[in-house]
């Protein structure tokens, strides 16, 4: 009797399937099902306030804080609101004003500092970390009435300025921390290389040392602008005239003592969170170019 020869197709087909079944083809499948379901629920349940707040803040009054998940008259009601009659075209100057002074301050003598603690060798060096560290440590409630009272003795009380000035204090021990880290991965042969080349200590400062932690200085950057554009406790404290809010201060205002206007909340939360994501944006691409670009070859 005539033995069927296997085409090579068939052939290949088979060890096609064999390699499925030694490799457990099904179960495998299952578990990368399982892994994409729990993004799923994870990114779903992540997601879902913000996806609310959008909901809430383009509805009308009448559906606004019932819970419902679809608008059913989309409207442009409560961002007019907020803007013209809510007064938080005011409140985001100021908390840009802010957030600026912050970030140039705590950006500029984070790395000033960074580079005196992990460049250079002096007494009492590891004391002046642990202490920088341990401001960090002490609650922000146990410092409203010291601050309270140095920025009143200084009469920058109500201005943006003394705010500025208070956020940089307490942003700058963590930004000191992180940049020395970023400092101390450059290696000191870079350094001593661009001063056999002849670059005085500026020019090695700003063409070589700057570019290798620019890292650094945007993750600075980006967190030195969340703490000043979310805090409200000192902003509450310090500024005491309704013209000088900041946009944490003045999502209050929207909050009545018997009712609550949840369109108009959740319209000025939509407009708090903008400005947070545009700044990322902004910035994410020089992140990300100085983690790739500041690697150094040997």
């Amino acid at each position: 009797m005539a033995t069927r020869v296997a085409a090579p197709d068939d052939r290949r087909w088979d060890d096609r399937v064999a390699r499925a079944r030694r490799r457990g083809g099904p179960p495998r499948r299952l578990r990368g099902a399982g892994r994409a379901a729990g993004v799923v629920v994870l990114l779903a349940f992540t997601l879902f306030p913000v996806y609310f707040m959008l909901v809430s803040a383009f509805s009308d009054r009448s559906t606004s804080g019932t819970g419902a998940l679809v608008p059913t008259d989309v409207t442009f009601d409560n961002f007019t609101y907020v803007m013209t009659e809510g007064d938080f075209t005011l409140y985001l100057r100021n908390s840009l004003a802010v957030a600026s002074i912050t970030v140039v301050g705590a950006c500029l003598l984070a790395l000033l500092a960074s580079v005196a603690v992990a460049r250079f060798r002096f007494r009492f060096r590891t004391s002046v970390l642990v202490l920088v560290l341990v401001v960090q440590m002490v609650p922000l409630e146990a410092l409203v009435i010291p601050l309270f009272l140095q920025v009143r003795d200084l009469r920058m009380l109500n201005t943006v300025l003394g705010l500025g000035v208070v956020y940089v204090a307490l942003s700058l021990p963590l930004a000191v921390w992180m940049m020395r880290g970023f400092v101390a991965a450059v290696p000191r042969e870079v350094e001593e290389a661009a001063y056999i080349d002849g670059a005085s200590w500026p020019r090695m400062f700003w063409s070589v040392l700057l570019p290798l932690v620019a890292p650094g200085l945007v993750a600075t950057a980006i967190f030195s602008f969340i703490v000043a554009w979310n805090e409200f406790v000192l902003a509450l404290t310090f500024m005491q005239q309704s013209d000088r809010y900041t946009v944490a201060v003045g999502l209050r205002q929207f909050f009545g003592q018997y009712a609550n206007e949840w369109g108009h909340v959740m319209a000025a939360s939509t407009i708090i969170t903008l400005p947070v994501m545009v700044f990322f944006v902004l910035v994410q691409r020089w992140l990300v170019a100085g983690l790739v670009q500041g690697a150094v070859k040997g």
